[in-house]
């Protein structure tokens, strides 16, 4: 809904939902229909096998839960009395991947490449993604590699027109499935009438059947290998296992790696902790919401950092205090003193290591926003987010920022 009226505002809402029926929706304002963005989604989305999850199939399994083994997730019988679905062999959600389309009712996969089953069972195998060789050897999986019960026994690459008429499958298409695929692979082939053939008929797994890549060759270590962070307190550590060099992601975006690790390789001395965060059991994401319930508010009042007890102790802090969190960034604002939260002292973390939550927002640098919140909107609990601690740093394949750990320096606040 909030896509539509954005699309709405741009002026592209008719393109946006021509394939939607529009329905009244809270305060009888028209709004998408949900069950016709899902079969958009499947009718899209061949090539992650997120095409047999209908609607309709989803339903009949929600109606019917209780034909479902417990253990298995799998349906034992069943038939769905308000459509006639038989639900025996589906396992429940229809978990990714689920391939084709409803029509031919894939299961689900319950485990990712499990050959001990057929690949209309939940089976499958690796996926040759990569090609078919690389420098003279096969990326093909080997005799004997395949789904039980599958009619090719060793590996073959993707499906595609040409190959079904090697194998003498094309003839198994009807006349128009012909037509909708011929030229296709089973990626672009509108009526799924490859993966129909090549599933059910065969038993083979449309995207082919290759070898796992213990060596990733268009990584920047192709074999893995540990880099030591670009904070890090461990110089001798950055000398044995320096970052990557600078690049150019995507092409355009410069990113830093080595630069940034040589001008901080003895951020140490100043920040000589370790800090990670992670998640609490009473909260949620940033918490706006779970900190907004006083039932979960009651259960965890305060933004904490959990210290072990010699760091405290070094440090002259004692537990329920409230201490200074610094981080690098810090550095360039001398008048922000840091996060202010309560000390934790405790022997879950080690003397070089310390752990905060990452759910709390709403306080910064020892302040208190509530004069920034709506009236009637702020959370019961309010606290600093730690999110504003972490430092600069890319996983160099993905480009996905650091959220989650840096170095740090902790000290006594007064209450």
């Amino acid at each position: 809904m909030i896509m539509y009226q954005l699309a709405q505002k741009l002026g592209f809402d008719k393109e946006l939902t021509k394939n939607y029926k529009m329905v009244k929706g809270k305060g009888g304002l028209d709004e998408p229909e949900v069950e016709s963005i899902l079969r958009e989604i499947n009718a899209s989305v061949w090539t992650i096998g997120y095409t047999g999850q209908s609607p309709e199939r989803l339903k009949a399994h929600m109606r019917n839960m209780n034909v479902f083994d417990v253990k298995t997730l799998r349906a034992k019988g069943g038939i769905d009395k308000e459509t006639g679905y038989k639900l025996d062999g589906d396992y429940f959600g229809l978990p990714w991947p689920c391939y084709g389309t409803p029509a031919l009712k894939h299961p689900g996969s319950p485990n990712l490449y499990d050959t001990s089953k057929h690949v209309m069972d939940g089976g499958g195998n690796f996926r040759a993604n990569f090609g078919v060789e690389r420098d003279g050897v096969s990326l093909l999986s080997g005799d004997g590699s395949h789904s039980l019960g599958a009619d090719l026994t060793s590996g073959y690459p993707e499906f595609d027109h040409v190959l079904l008429k090697k194998l003498g499958w094309w003839d198994e298409l009807s006349d128009d499935e012909k037509k909708a695929a011929d030229g296709k692979n089973w990626k672009t082939d509108p009526s799924g009438a490859i993966i129909k053939v090549v599933m059910k008929n065969h038993g083979c797994y449309p995207f082919g059947n290759a070898k796992a890549r213990a060596v990733v060759w268009n990584f920047p270590d192709p074999i893995p290998q540990h880099r030591e962070p670009i904070y890090s307190n461990r110089p001798d550590l950055i000398a044995k296992y320096p970052t990557h060099d600078d690049k150019k992601a995507f092409w355009r975006l410069p990113t830093l790696f080595k630069t940034v690790q040589d001008a901080n390789k003895d951020i140490g001395r100043e920040f000589p902790l370790i800090m990670t965060s992670g998640r609490l059991v009473e909260y949620e994401g940033g918490g706006e919401e779970t900190r907004s319930n006083p039932w979960l508010a009651e259960l965890q009042q305060d933004m904490f950092v959990e210290i072990n007890p010699k760091a405290a102790n070094d440090r002259g802090i004692r537990n329920g205090q409230y201490v200074w969190v610094r981080t690098p960034p810090m550095k360039a604002v001398p008048s922000f003193k840091g996060l202010r939260v309560k000390a934790l002292v405790t022997e879950r973390v080690g003397p070089d290591t310390v752990f905060l939550p990452f759910h709390f927002s709403g306080r910064w640098g020892g302040m208190d926003l509530l004069q920034y919140y709506p009236e009637g909107a702020h959370p019961v609990v309010r606290g600093e987010a730690v999110n504003t601690a972490t430092t600069y740093g890319y996983d160099s394949v993905t480009m996905m920022q650091e959220t989650k750990t840096t170095v740090c320096q902790i000290e006594s606040a007064t209450a």
